[in-house]
């Protein structure tokens, strides 16, 4: 009750305030005032403002508001603590994969160039009997891919 008396006075100031302004002959600035001004009034016609002061003035919602706020910190030193120490407990099992797939290499490829640059070294020749398929056109369909990737030495 006390709400609405609040903003129904600040509406009517403010109206009185855009009629002040409008007859000064500033009517754009009159209407960004009324604007304004009708607002409060509008939030308590709706419902808004009754809902809000149930919610400042209820000690249930502070207290949950209080408990969220708990959370978000406990989770937060949980995140801070597993950056700390590295991982959430499988770094022994990524350290084996990754030892263990450091030699792993697709069954056609080739070893991998120490040199970068003009002196990598030339890739092997491919046989003749793989080198072209019928009508002279190349075999697979990466060949200028292929061609990109020797030009860079890759």
């Amino acid at each position: 009750m006390l709400t609405s008396t609040v903003c129904a006075a600040v509406s009517a100031a403010g109206l009185a305030i855009a009629a002040i302004t409008a007859y000064r002959k500033r009517f754009l600035a009159a209407t960004r005032i009324a604007a304004f001004s009708l607002i409060p009034i509008g939030l308590v016609m709706t419902g808004v403002i009754d809902w809000v002061t149930n919610i400042v003035f209820k000690p249930t919602v502070w207290a949950g508001f209080g408990v969220l706020a708990i959370s978000v910190v406990l989770f937060m030193i949980s995140r801070m603590v597993e950056r700390r120490r590295g991982g959430t407990g499988g770094r022994k099992e990524r350290k084996a994969a990754a030892a263990a797939g450091a030699g792993v290499v697709a069954p056609a490829a080739s070893a991998p160039s120490l040199t970068t640059g003009r002196g990598a070294a030339q890739p092997a020749a491919q046989p003749a009997g793989k080198a072209k398929a019928k009508g002279g056109a190349p075999k697979d369909d990466f060949s200028d891919i292929e061609a990109i990737l020797k030009k860079h030495g890759i």
